[in-house]
């Protein structure tokens, strides 16, 4: 393929690097990369160690699951003609715009989920068989939300979804693995960051209230209305700063209270 679509004002070549890109959507693996940090920075506080190799290991796998959702999620949405209203706002869809081929994104997702569970696999064999609950469970969900015959995204779970991923599995897995404990300010910290990846989820519903409902998913705001999901919003998003505290006390450092610093 060698079109050229126009979009947002610049050309994208079908099959480019920035077609591929658009599919990935680099800005949003942060999401994936902050679960990570934060149960590895809080168990070596704890502990005073740290293995970097095995830390690299759960980064690598946590990006790699983010970027197979992703894709999943773009080939997903098109698969099923979400995007044939024309009524979504939001970064555009690399295959709905014909700058990828379904084939390749769907034998791309395989490819990325197969790395993605390599690394797994090499996890397992240096912490043993609880990790494989951990990835399982995380790749599952990740695919899940875009993929099957009931995707997570045409639910109200979504927030939920993402809260118990991206905050509770991520931050105290990742502690767990590297420290064989979960200490009391990662799960408390696992809260807050889980909220605050959900609150990102859940601002992206409000917006798309009109258009999900058009294309019978059934969010959060288009099951329970606009004011609830507004309150849910507030809740995720002032939840962590109301947390900071004890994260910072149980820690026992006081440098945990900077994020009060952003209100």
């Amino acid at each position: 393929m060698n079109v050229r679509q126009q979009t947002s004002g610049r050309s994208v070549r079908a099959g480019s690097t920035a077609a591929w890109l658009a599919a990935v959507r680099p800005n949003s693996l942060l999401v994936a990369v902050t679960p990570v940090l934060a149960g590895a920075a809080l168990g070596w506080l704890r502990t005073g160690t740290l293995d970097f190799t095995v830390a690299l290991i759960i980064l690598a796998a946590a990006l790699l699951v983010q970027m197979a959702s992703n894709l999943q999620n773009d080939v997903g949405y098109t698969a099923r003609g979400a995007e044939a209203s024309g009524t979504r706002i939001g970064l555009p869809r690399a295959t709905a715009l014909g700058w990828l081929r379904v084939r390749q994104v769907r034998t791309a997702v395989v490819l990325v989920s197969a790395l993605a569970a390599a690394l797994g696999l090499w996890l397992l064999a240096l912490r043993g068989w609880p990790v494989l609950a951990v990835g399982a469970s995380s790749l599952a969900a990740a695919l899940a939300y875009m993929g099957g015959p009931r995707p997570i995204a045409y639910t109200p779970l979504g927030e939920l979804t993402v809260f118990v991923f991206f905050g509770l599995v991520a931050v105290m897995g990742t502690d767990w693995v590297l420290t064989d404990s979960i200490g009391a300010a990662t799960a408390a910290a696992s809260v807050a960051i889980g909220s605050l990846a959900a609150a990102a989820l859940a601002v992206n519903n409000q917006r798309d209230i009109a258009h999900d409902a058009l294309v019978g998913r059934r969010t959060f705001p288009v099951a329970f209305g606009a004011a609830a999901a507004q309150r849910l919003y507030a809740a995720l998003l002032f939840g962590p700063f109301a947390l900071a505290p004890l994260v910072a006390w149980l820690a026992g450092t006081a440098w945990l209270l900077l994020p009060l610093l952003l209100l």
